[in-house]
């Protein structure tokens, strides 16, 4: 066809809009960029894409520029030289590990107070490809310190907050008994966030998070990013595009949207939270409340010394006197304001029973091990006003 002719109806049915001019102008927000390849001029451009001598974009499962903008995003949070997003925290969790050399005959030395999922995947999963976890209380540094002596692992694995315990994780102190022994640190900062401490200036080598939470923190995305320097990264996008677990554009566009606001949600989640845990402190229904913020917190020195000063986190762990399975599902079911919902960092309140739900794939044995009882509650405290949480909180326990 000549430059002269006009197409046919049907080809202009497809290419109508498409391959404008490049604009003059600079979108004040990240477009969601929906294309899933991307088309050069100059082949010699492809070919040194392909090649990584080039920046630029081939296909979505290699790289996508609202997700990049996520990524770079979360990296300035953190101080860190690069962040690759993935569709999920796990993903992310499986991502670092894999970036961090584990793989058949290597060791995993983790937190025995992990995330369900993150149990599970060292516990159940790993162990089928030749990667054994010794699993350790990482708030008694003896035992880490020996444990790492005997295994010589690839990686220290550990939250800053545990879930749903709530322990605070001596970062530096773990940092530098890890790179004694050789091993790198993979750091889930999920319930901290950079808002409360940028662990990769304290030497962690890779920090995770499940974005679904905190920094998405609207309960409208599912996301995991990590974080950390250049040449795991580097590794990291190198088993993306064979694993294929990358983040979808219009998921990363809400996570970077949510984004913007984790400085003025964390401050309140904080105060909210602080609130709450000296309420609860003081029923006569609660038998133990676990907050860093709180005096008797065996961590909240540590919690002082490590994190943003007057903050420590919107998690708040308790435990109902004498409750068993039944009587906390009677208290969530009493719930008006609080949501029962398994996740966390949303606007809204939110409150789990990790029995059943995040710790499930444990065994009764080993959740009673780690120290979840058959009455731990966890609450994730929302932005709403703290009297209002409070009183729903009041209203459900009087019903049990």
């Amino acid at each position: 066809m000549s430059e002269n002719d006009s197409p046919a109806f049907d080809t202009r049915a497809v290419l109508g809009g498409e391959r404008a001019p490049h604009p003059d102008f600079t979108p004040v927000t990240t477009p969601v960029y929906r294309a899933v390849s991307y088309a050069y001029e100059d082949m010699d451009d492809l070919d040194a894409i392909f090649a990584g001598t080039r920046e630029g974009y081939v296909y979505s499962r290699y790289g996508n520029p609202t997700v990049r903008a996520f990524e770079q995003a979360v990296a300035a949070l953190e101080g860190a030289e690069d962040a690759i997003a993935c569709a999920s925290g796990m993903a992310a969790v499986h991502l670092a590990l894999m970036a961090a050399g584990c793989g058949a005959g290597t060791a995993v030395v983790a937190a025995q107070d992990v995330y369900g999922a993150t149990y599970a995947l060292l516990a159940r999963f790993l162990p089928t490809l030749g990667v054994q976890t010794r699993f350790v209380d990482v708030a008694n540094l003896a035992c880490v310190q020996r444990a790492l002596e005997e295994a010589h692992p690839k990686v220290l694995l550990f939250e800053t907050l545990s879930n749903p315990l709530l322990k605070v994780a001596d970062v530096p102190a773990l940092v530098e008994m890890a790179h004694q022994v050789g091993a790198l640190v993979v750091l889930d900062h999920t319930f901290a966030t950079p808002y409360l401490l940028q662990p990769i200036a304290l030497g962690v080598d890779i920090v995770v998070h499940s974005a679904t939470k905190y920094l998405g923190g609207h309960g409208d995305v599912l996301a995991g990013v990590m974080v950390a320097s250049a040449e795991p990264i580097a590794r990291a996008r190198e088993w993306m595009k064979v694993l294929g677990a990358n983040l979808a554009p219009d998921t990363a566009y809400l996570a970077l949207r949510g984004l913007k606001t984790l400085p003025v949600r964390m401050a309140r989640h904080c105060a909210n939270a602080l609130t709450v845990a000296r309420w609860l402190q003081g029923h006569p229904r609660i038998a133990r409340v676990l907050y860093p913020g709180l005096p008797d917190h065996p961590q909240h020195d540590l919690a002082k010394r490590l994190f943003r000063e007057g903050c420590f986190g919107g998690m708040v762990s308790f435990e109902i006197a004498g409750a068993d399975q039944e009587a906390v599902f009677r208290f969530m079911e009493a719930l008006r304001l609080v949501l029962p919902a398994t996740s966390l960092g949303d606007v809204y309140s939110l409150t789990l029973y990790p029995a059943h739900s995040s710790h499930r794939a444990l065994t009764p044995e080993e959740r009673a091990a780690v120290g979840i009882g058959p009455g731990l509650v966890r609450l994730s405290v929302g932005l709403e006003d703290p009297r209002d949480i409070i009183a729903d909180l009041e209203q459900a326990l009087e019903r049990i």
